[in-house]
């Protein structure tokens, strides 16, 4: 049977390999609307190779000339089969809440959908029989180690380190944006590769983990492992470990949650050369030169209105270090600040989209006064 796809964020890393695997299983899918931002001429490409029914982008005049449907329309489409969320940060949470309403699966990259709302859209899911299929590689990674398993004991997850794994503390102020988006592993946006060299792309996902498999923070470790081969490592009481591996291409976990339980074989992707590999190697975190990891994680267990302050102050910090404005070093201050100065609420779409505002607003008064 053929699988109904809506990508929303086509245009984007994710959205893009996304459709680099529907390619190769031609037969299999068949892609019902595609959204995306003001990137027309990569989205004109997109439409004239597979004629999705829908369209949106930000572009309000490339809309004109189409079927056009908003976002979360898209994610409830009775017909859909699969909805991959790909928007980055706030954009994603509105259309992952109005995909779970309507008891979809939810191919969900989009990170902010469950570190800022994660219970009330997981209770969502629950009530509605929608299925989170995670396409982040280290939480595909637990989902494949867990499959038929008992519950873990602890859950372990890798970071590459970021370019900057080796670089002094000292010199952390002087990174530049051109340095911080040189990523020596994936291929990925420009707000996910920053976020990786900050590790703040660790502590969410920690955060996610925490939601996605209802594991206490306790229990959920993470380690620097700079060749990128070990994605996720799930531990049993028993005291054995089993790990998820491939290369470091988004494209395995994004055809594993389209194709899932089958694996395809996709000869686009490569298999691992053991031979090559030589060792892998495991360490602990420099909690110190990346702060962000530990305001990450304080924020998803302090839980309620936190996560949603964490995300958007980094969103907007992350824009203005982009934009040159201000120092790598002061992505972390930005978000202390506001974490410092937000009274917590409790944990509704409602509410976390109130505290985003509130955060957007916050970071623009800090900013002012840095230096």
């Amino acid at each position: 049977m053929v699988k109904n796809l809506v990508i929303l964020g086509s245009t984007g890393s994710i959205g893009h390999q996304t459709l680099d695997v529907v390619r190769r299983f031609r037969e299999e899918f068949k892609v019902l609307a595609l959204a995306a931002g003001d990137n027309t001429a990569l989205l004109q490409q997109q439409i004239d190779e597979f004629k999705p029914q829908y369209i949106f982008s930000a572009n309000e005049d490339f809309n004109k000339k189409y079927n056009f449907l908003d976002m979360e329309s898209m994610a409830a489409l009775q017909e859909a089969d699969i909805v991959s969320v790909a928007l980055s940060g706030s954009a994603g949470l509105k259309p992952s809440f109005a995909a779970a309403d309507a008891g979809k699966q939810i191919a969900l990259a989009n990170k902010e959908t469950v570190v800022t709302a994660g219970y009330p859209f997981l209770k969502l899911c629950k009530k509605t029989g929608a299925k989170v299929l995670p396409i982040d590689s280290e939480h595909s990674a637990i989902w494949q180690c867990l499959n038929g398993e008992v519950l873990p004991q602890k859950l372990i997850l890798p970071a590459r380190g970021g370019p900057f794994r080796d670089t002094p503390i000292e010199d952390m102020s002087k990174v530049t944006a051109s340095q911080a988006l040189k990523h020596p592993s994936w291929n990925m946006g420009p707000k996910v590769t920053i976020d990786s060299a900050t590790l703040m792309n660790k502590g969410l996902e920690v955060i996610e983990a925490h939601h996605l498999f209802n594991i206490p923070f306790t229990q959920i470790e993470v380690v620097i492992h700079p060749q990128s081969i070990v994605h996720s490592m799930v531990e049993w009481p028993d005291g054995v470990v089993k790990a998820q591996m491939s290369l470091p291409d988004m494209r395995y976990p994004i055809q594993y949650a389209l194709t899932q339980p089958i694996r395809r074989q996709n000869p686009d992707l490569q298999f691992l050369n053991w031979g090559q590999i030589g060792c892998l190697d495991f360490n602990a975190p420099d909690y110190n030169k990346f702060p962000c990891l530990s305001l990450a994680i304080e924020a998803g267990k302090q839980g309620g209105t936190y996560p949603s302050v964490l995300c958007a102050a980094d969103e907007e910090a992350v824009n203005l270090f982009l934009n040159g404005r201000i120092k790598f070093t002061d992505i972390a201050v930005i978000i202390k600040q506001c974490l410092d100065k937000h009274q917590k609420q409790e944990q509704t779409l409602e509410n976390v989209l109130k505290a985003d505002q509130w955060t957007r607003i916050k970071v623009q008064n800090i900013t002012k006064n840095l230096k």
